[in-house]
């Protein structure tokens, strides 16, 4: 009577917890030199350029490296723009207000960043925009530019003010798609005679730029005291001490010469404003429609109405752009202008974008709201200074990884799989609206 019942101390001991016991692989002992050796295999340290490059995972970083190597005031035209330089902080914080919105349990295994633009293919949805003085970043130039694209098979773009002439950028890269941009003058007959060497020369595409009818207030380049050729003044001697590679390449490197002009002594916006013509009009697209057989863009778009009236005149291109922010300053942002003028005009025009993208992703996200094709400019130059050819290379490298990555998170396995469903566009006063949408007042 007195003692447990069999039944209640096999209930009593089923309710004790067995004692815990420290698992094997958590137990103390001394390390085995058979076990470290395998983790003891240290990587042989990456010197040079190409180390460098290898080690630059993003465009950022490829600028960090690009301002460490160029004096200031060549450095600060690539990186700077007008005034406050409010229009290229916006534009670059439209792309950072992008929210995009994955499709899950697609196969995306492969993926084609093939892009038809303008009759093509281009191997990538992006080329390199026209940029000037292009030899004062570094030595290489416009000739780095032309031969990395050709190798990836991208489009090239010769500006106007490049620091190579359009038969030398055709010898360096013959099997490239070569493109000119042309800033028409006044005297017309120089502008005929940069057209026909341009079609002599094989450029395919025509690229007027529209936004400049005088010069932009770029603060950095006054404050720079920014000519050309660079001035050795006490303070760019004083600069280039601690830079010494970039004057070198300068000063062992044939002079710098332009496309249009021989030389020129004096500021970036003087030369400007003694180029440029502040007279154009609509018209005066109609007169190169008339004398020039290829494609004809036009660069500088900032308003749905404009890009209609581009069109009506003969444009088989649109490039949305405020020019990287370096003309107006608080002009509009492509990005937010593009889900509007593809509602009008996709299918009836080539929809280009550049300013301000500066990551595989902004062209994806660029693409996904209605651009048929982006440029980038400041991009492919941070590469240049950070490197010459091989600089490029990765530029075009790491936007090309990017973009297809970003394809493949989204569940995208082409570029024209892409549409406004797979991105959202907040901030412009519409922060978490679905875009395209009437709610856009640009």
């Amino acid at each position: 009577m007195g003692g447990p019942r069999p039944d209640d101390e096999q209930r009593q001991t089923m309710q004790t917890p067995p004692k815990a016991t420290v698992p094997p692989a958590l137990r103390r002992r001394l390390p085995r030199v058979a076990d470290l050796a395998p983790l003891m295999q240290f990587k042989k340290p990456g010197l040079g350029t190409t180390a460098r490059l290898q080690r630059a995972n993003t465009v950022w970083d490829l600028r960090d490296l690009a301002k460490r190597r160029t004096p200031t005031a060549p450095f600060d035209y690539t990186d700077g723009a007008a005034e406050a330089e409010i229009s290229l902080a916006r534009a670059r914080q439209a792309f950072l207000d992008i929210e995009f919105r994955p499709g899950i349990l697609r196969d995306v295994e492969t993926v084609s960043t093939v892009t038809p633009i303008l009759g093509r293919d281009s191997a990538l949805p992006f080329g390199i925009a026209p940029t000037g003085f292009t030899r004062m970043m570094q030595s290489e130039g416009e000739y780095a530019g032309s031969r990395a694209a050709a190798a990836a098979g991208i489009p090239y773009t010769l500006s106007t003010m490049g620091t190579a002439s359009i038969e030398d950028v055709a010898r360096a890269a013959p099997d490239g798609r070569n493109w000119f941009q042309l800033y028409l003058w006044t005297d017309r007959d120089r502008s005929l005679e940069l057209i026909a060497r341009a079609a002599a020369a094989g450029n395919d595409t025509l690229m007027v730029t529209v936004d400049t009818a005088v010069a932009g207030a770029r603060l950095r380049d006054v404050r720079n005291g920014m000519t050309i050729p660079p001035a050795l003044t006490l303070k760019t001697v004083v600069d280039a001490s601690y830079r010494p590679a970039w004057w070198f390449n300068f000063l062992t490197h044939e002079p710098l010469s332009f496309a249009s002009l021989s030389r020129y002594s004096g500021t970036v916006a003087d030369l400007i404003d003694s180029m440029f013509d502040p007279t154009l009009t609509f018209e005066d697209l109609d007169w190169l429609r008339s004398v020039w057989k290829g494609n004809l863009v036009v660069k500088g778009i900032q308003t749905l109405d404009d890009a209609r009236k581009a069109v009506d005149h003969g444009a088989d291109g649109i490039i949305l752009s405020n020019h990287g922010g370096r003309q107006l300053d608080r002009a509009p942002v492509p990005l937010h202008l593009l889900p509007r003028v593809a509602a009008e005009l996709k299918g009836k025009t080539a929809i280009i974008l550049d300013t301000g993208i500066m990551s595989g992703g902004d062209i994806v996200a660029a693409v996904a709201l209605g651009a048929d094709f982006t440029l980038i400019g400041r991009a492919y130059l941070y590469g240049l200074m950070a490197g010459g050819r091989r600089g490029v290379d990765r530029t075009i490298e790491i936007l090309g990884t990017q973009t297809a990555r970003t394809m493949q998170l989204l569940g995208v396995n082409r570029i024209g799989d892409l549409n406004p469903d797979h991105v959202r566009l907040l901030g412009e006063g519409t922060a978490h609206a679905d875009l395209p949408g009437a709610a856009l007042t640009l």
